[in-house]
Order: structure tokens, then C-alpha cells, then sequence
């Protein structure tokens, strides 16, 4: 595709947590629980007027679907700050000095007052209807490959409640993610290019990434705005793979381009959407169809002249009439079905035609049918009658649900401009210029700069650094190997893949400190165990510390007992000795060859006790002497 032809735009919403000790306005954790909630409380959405008499139009569609909420809630990692049932507490100045941070990173001009304002939110997943946010920083810049990347601005917000399930009943949502701070980074519209989003997405990620934020899955999410110049801008949100935004940018332009020509192919029709909502069970009272039979209302609309077009594809998988199901669902139905793909489902070749004769349709019209119960046919066909009607638009402005293949979904209509409101309950916050002085002499140094200078002090490879930095223990690993000046691998293999396996076999290494690390590291230094040895005991320490209470072990005393302290020279050679003199047989038939067997019969036997150069060493010299002998 001609990108510029096409008039292409795009701006990215990058949303970080933040690695704070407590929440932005309460002192609750900052953490998930994956325990049993303690209780519940249960309220309703109902939009109200602004102070000039409108209503949001995603409010309103919100509030058409008649949804109640359920708040799970905590004794102790949430309060009542959470619920809306008391008022926010000062702002958590650890987080706007990390907000600052990140802004300085990114080369922007930090405001001098910060105030707390109120933003609406229209789903649900905020107990008091609207996000507490405050704008931090304004124009700045990105440098990337592709040139100069225009950031408008910095806010620190607070994070949504976490969304558990739905049903007929309610939307149910944790309250322990709600109030966790997070940033809030907004570029320009000037990205023309989709590789140049996806790499303009990596480069504030690596930003992101040198700074205290959390990691791991669900602790940053990135929205992306896409337009074209006969089209709309539609928002993409929950955009996770990055390797799969230049395709999602394709399909979505794709999208536009199709509707677009719906839209022309409607007006050279004259096509026009009947209001009027038939109810044609009578045609399917005798149906095979499982579906229908089931439903105690079908009911049909009639789009004059839309024959062939419900069916049009828009994008991968994706055809006009899944954009109309995808509208209805949000009134509680499972879908709809459409002329363009009848007969199916059990709907016959004989039914498609006594319902178009019952409609009095001719061969140009389509037929939108609906089962369900009777309310819900019924406002699941008037949100599609006011879909098609938007057809005459072209693309309507969305906020949409990426999918895994690159494809996106209907969510709700994009908001209209937000109105902010002052935050009452919480005091300006005034930023002296020492403040931001201090934060910007003291800036943390980006991933790229830390991987290549730890590759180059350690010498250590660059996949063992990327993992070092990825799971975010590089700083514990400079700290480690600078303090006790043992091999750097060892130590960086430890972070990067043992605790990972640990973590996997269910051990508690959150209950590991330094202290414990490098106690067991100290042992290694001393000699007192072997490299393979440090495993065992740092599992041992985690198993031990999980106990309640705690228990403070001896490291020493844990090697003894798992008998893990180094042997002497001659007590390996005794061992591997007694090895070979047990497998003379293999020996005599395998010759060196016996050399692989050997070893793994003697590092089993001697795990821990010795490094596996030594054995390798022993087995070797021995084997030699006995065939020497012979």
C-alpha cells in the first residue's frame, strides 16, 4: 500500500505500571492477590449530563446495555479508598518522582504545579465512574532510526480495576489492581509508517524498561490510533505483540478501505435501513436449526438494497456482517445471521425463502435475523439498524479490541473529547526546579548502554545479558560480582536461568534477600562448595525461609546437612576409583569411550560435593591408568 497516497497516521498510547511501594492515592499494596476475595459490592451504571447538558455518546452506548457491576474486594490489600466509599489520600510522591523521571528520559518539559484531575470512564472498571490522572510533562521527543518522534505528553494515572468475568448479570471486577500507578505516554499523530510505529513502540519500551516500572504480562499496554484520509481514526487497545503491529496497521487500514466502499456502493444503490423490527417466528416453527428452536424470540430487520454486502470481507476472517454481530453482542447475544450466508446453520434453502416472501424482499435486499429472548432480540436489532445507518459515514470513530491474528473487534465508540474535572480531594502538588534538577542529574542508564558496558566489564556473552536485563537482575548481578569477585558467568547463569527453574518448581525465591545470596556465593569463593552445590542450598534456603515463622538459616550448616561441602582431592579420586572398579567389564569392552558413562555415574554420586572439572580431570586420569596396565 502507498502509505502517503493513503494518507496514513498514527500515534501511539503506551500505559506502564509503575514499581512503587504502595498505591497512588492509599497506602494498600501494590501488588496482585491470588487469594480468595473477602467481599463483594455490587452497583450499576446509569450516564449522567455534563454541566452544559451533554452525554458522552460511549457513555450512553454503555448505559443501553442495562449493565451491573460486582467489586471484589480485600480486608487488607484494599481499602476503603478503593470502593469510592472514602476519599483518595495525598499523592504517592515516590510515583511522581518516577513519572519524572521517565519524562526527563523522554526529553520533555516538566510542569510546575501538578494537579489531580478526574477523566470519565464508561466500563465499569472504576468504582467512582471516573480515573484519577495528572498531566506531568508536555512536548517532548523520541529519537528513533526513523527520525524524531514528537511526544505530546506525560500524565501519571491510576490503573483500572481487573476485569475477572461476565455473565447475563454482572461484569465483575478486583479492586487490587485498582489505584496501582501508572504512566500514561501519548505521542503525536505523525507516524506515517507502520514499521515505524512498531519500532517507535520498542524504543519507549527499552525507556520504560531502564526505570523502576513493573514487568511481566498485563503491566504495560499499548493502544494505537490509525487514520486514513477518507477514513476515521479508530483506537486499537491491549496491542501486546509488537512483531504484529505493521500487520495490524495493514489489516486495519484494509478495514477502512472496504467500508469505505460499502459506503459508495450503498449511495449508488440507494440503499436505505428499514426501521421497523418484524418478529418472523411463525416462518421457523418447524426449524432443524437448533439455535433458533431454542430461542423464544426471532425477529428480523430488512436493509433495502444491501444484498451481497453483509458478507463483504473486511478483513482476515472478518466480513461486515461479524462488525454488525460484533454491535449486537454487546446486547447479550451470541450473534446474528444474515441472508449473505443462508442457508446454514440449520436454517434450510426453504426457510430462507418463506422468510424473504413473509419480509416481501425482493433479490437486492438482505435480511438480518436475531434469537433470543424477546428484549434482547429487540435491542440487539435496533444497536445493528444503528450501525448500517453509520454506513452512510464511512468509518465511525471506535475504540477497538486487538485479536491475536492481527485483526480487530468492536468495543464501544470512541469518546467524545474528555472532559476533565478537578480532583477536590487532593492539593495541588507544586514541582520546585531543584526537584527536577536532582531526578535529572541522576538519571538511571538505558538498557542499551547497560547491556554493552556489562558485556564489556564482565565479558560475558550477550544472550546471558539480555537475560540478566530482561528479568531484571542485572543490577544484582553487577552488585554480586563486584563485591565478591568470582566468575561473572556463574553468577549471571544463576540469576538468569536458576531462579527462573526454581520459580518454575514452585519455590518461593520472593523469600530470597542479597543477604542470601551472597552468603551461599561467599561459600563458592571460599571453596567450601562447588558450583553445582549453590543450587541446592539457595533451594534449600528458599524452602526454609517460606516457613511461618521464617526461619534464618546457617548456610554453612545447609551444606553440611545436604551434604554438599566440598571434598578433598583424594577423597574424589577414592569415589571415582571405586566407580570404575565396580564397572571394569564396561571398561574393558568400551575403552575411552567409557569416559561418558563413567562421568555421569560419578557426578551423580559426588552432586555438589566437587566441580565438575575435577571429576572430568579424575575419571580421565584413572581410566588412562587402568588401561595403561592392561
Amino acid at each position: 500500500m502507498n502509505w502517503e497516497e493513503l494518507g496514513l497516521k498514527m500515534g501511539l498510547e503506551i500505559h506502564q505500571q509503575l514499581n512503587t511501594q504502595s498505591k497512588l492515592f492509599c497506602s494498600c499494596p501494590n501488588e496482585l492477590s491470588d487469594r480468595e476475595f473477602d467481599n463483594e459490592i455490587k452497583r450499576y451504571l446509569r450516564p449522567t449530563q455534563s454541566e452544559l447538558g451533554q452525554i458522552d455518546r460511549a457513555a450512553f452506548q454503555e448505559s443501553l446495555r442495562k449493565l451491573s457491576f460486582n467489586y471484589q474486594t480485600y480486608d487488607h490489600e484494599t481499602c476503603l479508598v478503593e470502593s469510592d466509599d472514602e476519599p483518595p489520600h495525598n499523592l504517592n510522591e515516590e510515583a511522581l518522582d518516577l513519572s519524572i523521571t521517565i519524562a526527563s528520559l523522554l526529553n520533555m518539559n516538566i510542569i510546575d504545579e501538578i494537579h489531580t484531575m478526574r477523566k470519565q470512564v464508561i466500563d465499569g472498571s472504576n468504582t467512582s465512574g471516573f480515573q484519577r490522572t495528572a498531566l506531568i510533562a508536555t512536548d517532548g521527543h523520541l529519537d528513533t532510526e526513523s527520525g524524531r518522534i514528537a511526544i505530546e505528553n506525560l500524565c501519571l494515572e491510576e490503573d483500572a480495576g481487573r476485569r475477572m468475568n461476565t455473565n447475563n448479570e454482572f461484569t465483575t471486577f478486583r479492586l487490587d489492581r485498582l489505584g496501582i500507578p501508572l504512566v500514561e505516554i501519548t505521542t503525536d499523530p505523525s507516524i506515517h509508517d507502520p514499521e515505524e510505529v512498531k519500532e517507535v513502540a520498542y524504543v519507549l519500551g527499552q525507556i520504560l524498561r531502564s526505570t523502576n516500572v513493573k514487568r511481566g504480562l498485563g503491566t504495560i499496554r499499548q493502544d494505537l490510533n490509525i487514520s486514513i484520509r477518507e477514513g476515521s481514526r479508530v483506537e486499537i487497545k491491549g496491542v501486546q505483540n509488537l512483531d504484529l503491529i505493521p500487520k495490524m496497521v495493514e489489516l486495519e487500514v484494509q478495514r477502512q478501505l472496504n467500508l469505505i466502499k460499502i459506503k459508495n456502493e450503498i449511495e449508488k444503490r440507494g440503499s436505505e435501513v428499514l426501521d421497523e423490527i418484524f418478529e418472523v417466528d411463525e416462518v421457523f416453527k418447524n426449524t432443524s436449526s437448533k439455535i433458533i428452536s431454542k430461542a423464544k424470540s426471532v425477529k428480523a430487520i430488512v436493509l433495502k438494497g444491501f444484498n451481497g454486502l453483509i458478507g463483504l470481507e473486511l478483513q482476515t476472517d472478518r466480513r461486515f456482517g461479524t462488525e454488525l454481530s460484533d454491535y449486537a453482542k454487546k446486547h447479550g447475544v451470541s450473534g446474528i445471521f444474515h441472508t449473505d450466508e443462508l442457508p446454514a446453520y440449520g436454517i434450510t434453502a426453504d426457510e430462507v425463502l418463506m422468510l424473504k416472501e413473509f419480509l416481501n424482499t425482493t433479490y437486492d435486499d438482505a435480511i438480518i435475523l436475531v434469537a433470543a429472548d424477546e428484549d434482547i432480540t429487540i435491542s440487539a436489532l435496533e444497536e445493528v439498524i444503528r450501525r448500517v445507518k453509520m454506513v452512510h459515514d464511512g468509518v465511525p470513530e471506535e475504540t477497538r479490541k486487538s485479536l491475536e491474528n492481527g485483526t480487530s473487534e468492536y468495543m464501544r465508540p470512541l469518546p467524545t473529547s474528555s472532559r476533565m474535572y478537578l480532583e477536590t480531594d487532593i492539593p495541588l502538588f507544586k514541582i520546585n526546579k531543584e526537584k527536577i534538577a536532582n531526578i535529572s542529574n541522576n538519571l538511571p542508564e538505558l538498557i542499551n548502554e547497560k547491556k554493552n558496558r556489562i558485556m564489556k566489564e564482565y565479558k560475558i556473552s550477550e544472550d546471558l545479558t539480555d537475560q540478566l536485563i530482561k528479568r531484571g537482575y542485572a543490577d544484582e548481578f553487577e552488585e554480586v560480582s563486584s563485591e565478591l569477585k568470582i566468575d561473572p558467568i556463574t553468577i549471571g547463569s544463576f540469576y538468569a536461568y536458576t531462579l527462573r527453574e526454581l520459580k518454575r518448581d514452585k519455590i518461593a525465591i520472593e523469600s530470597l534477600t542479597m543477604k542470601d545470596i551472597k552468603s551461599v556465593f561467599t561459600l563458592l569463593k571460599n571453596e567450601s562448595i562447588s558450583k553445582d552445590g549453590v543450587n541446592y542450598i539457595i533451594k534449600e534456603v528458599a524452602i526454609l525461609k517460606e516457613k511461618d515463622p521464617p526461619t534464618q538459616p546457617s548456610y554453612k550448616k545447609i551444606a553440611e546437612k545436604l551434604n554438599l561441602l566440598l571434598l578433598s582431592e583424594s577423597d574424589v579420586r577414592n569415589t571415582i576409583t571405586e566407580i570404575i572398579n565396580k564397572n571394569k567389564n564396561m571398561v574393558e569392552e568400551r575403552q575411552m569411550a567409557a569416559m561418558g558413562p563413567l562421568m555421569g555415574m560419578s557426578m551423580k554420586e559426588l552432586k555438589g560435593k566437587t566441580d565438575g572439572k575435577v571429576v572430568n580431570k579424575i575419571v580421565k586420569e584413572e581410566l588412562q591408568k587402568i588401561l595403561r596396565n592392561k
